[in-house]
C-alpha cells in the first residue's frame, strides 16, 4: 500500500519517532532481541492502531498524541542495519535526533528492569551502532529494557534469540505495560519527566 500522509492528523504538530528494536519474522517473536518489538506493538494498540504498513523499510503506524504525532516504526532490516530504516523515516519527516525514541533489549539489566539514557555509546549492541552510524549522532534517547544476563555456558547470540521462561514472562509483560508508559510520557512531557516516571514503576 502506498504511503500516503493521514489528513486526519494536524500537519503542523510535532513528529516523534518511537522505534522497537528487532528482527522481522515469526521464527523472533517473543524472543529477547525482539522486546523492542512487542513494547511498539502494544503501544500502537492503545490507539486502536497495529503497524502493519510498509515504508522505510520498516513496518509503521502514525497515531495523534495530543498536539503531537507518533511513528511508531519496526525496522524489518533485521537488527545490525536497524539504522538505516531509522534514518529514512527521520528524513522524511525531518524529526531530529532528540525527538526518536528507540526501545532496545538490554543483556546487563535485569530481567523486566529499565532504564533512559538521552545519549550516549551502543554498549555493544549492534542495533544501537547502526542507528548511531546511520544518524551521525549519539544524541538519540533510547529506553532499555532488561533481558537477563546470558550464562556462563550460554552463546550470547543463542540467548538474545531465545524466549523467556514462564517466569520471566511474568516480569516481562509488566516492563512492557511500564515502557508504553514511558514512551507516551516521553511524547506529552519531555525525557527528564518520562526519564524520572521509570523510578516510580
Amino acid at each position: 500500500m502506498p504511503f500516503r500522509k493521514s489528513r486526519t492528523l494536524d500537519d503542523n504538530s510535532d513528529v516523534y519517532i518511537i522505534a522497537g528494536l528487532g528482527n522481522p519474522g515469526k521464527k523472533y517473536d517473543g524472543t529477547r532481541h525482539n522486546i523492542g518489538f512487542d513494547v511498539v506493538d502494544v503501544l500502537a494498540l492503545k490507539f486502536g492502531e497495529k503497524i502493519r504498513k510498509l515504508k522505510f523499510q520498516s513496518l509503521y503506524t502514525l497515531v495523534k498524541h495530543g498536539q503531537n504525532r507518533i511513528l511508531l516504526l519496526k525496522p524489518q532490516t533485521y537488527m545490525n542495519e536497524s539504522g538505516r530504516a531509522i534514518r529514512q523515516a527521520a528524513d522524511f519527516y525531518k524529526v531530529p535526533s532528540e525527538r526518536i525514541l528507540v526501545v532496545v533489549d538490554d543483556i546487563h539489566l535485569s530481567t523486566g528492569r529499565l532504564r533512559m539514557r538521552e545519549g550516549g555509546s551502543d554498549g555493544g549492541h549492534n542495533g544501537l551502532k547502526s542507528i548511531l552510524y546511520q544518524l551521525q549522532s549519539d544524541r538519540f534517547p533510547r529506553l532499555r529494557v532488561g533481558v537477563g544476563a546470558p550464562g556462563e555456558n550460554d552463546r550470547l547470540t543463542d540467548f538474545v534469540l531465545d524466549g523467556f521462561s514462564k517466569e520471566e514472562s511474568r516480569l516481562i509483560e509488566h516492563a512492557v505495560q511500564n515502557a508504553v508508559e514511558v514512551c507516551e510520557m516521553f511524547v506529552s512531557s519531555g525525557f527528564a519527566a518520562a526519564a524520572n516516571a521509570i523510578k516510580n514503576l
